[in-house]
């Protein structure tokens, strides 16, 4: 599955909060200055990053599984912590 999401969080941000939130989870598998990936048991997921249109970061995460499979709910859930790098408020819901 592949998912994308927009934020004002910098890259280097989002990476970081990537490996932080995947690297308790899973062993790493690549790194690189804009893409890290995470290997484990549940199947291989990499997140990327790119600076899009001067002020935000597109974040593309792909997971080798299907959809609603315990990787993509990680995916989603990981998506939903990078809106509170930008708004510590936000409550991420969902059954993820």
């Amino acid at each position: 599955m592949r998912y994308f999401h927009r934020t004002s969080a910098s890259p280097a941000a989002v990476l970081e909060a990537a490996t932080t939130f995947f690297g308790g989870r899973l062993s790493p598998a690549e790194e690189s200055s804009r893409r890290r990936s995470w290997r484990g048991v549940m199947g291989h997921v990499t997140v990327a990053v790119q600076a899009e249109g001067g002020h935000y970061t597109r974040i593309d995460v792909h997971t080798d599984q299907v959809g609603e499979s315990e990787l993509d709910k990680l995916a989603k859930r990981f998506l939903g912590e990078v809106h509170r790098l930008v708004d510590p408020a936000h409550e991420v819901r969902g059954a993820y």
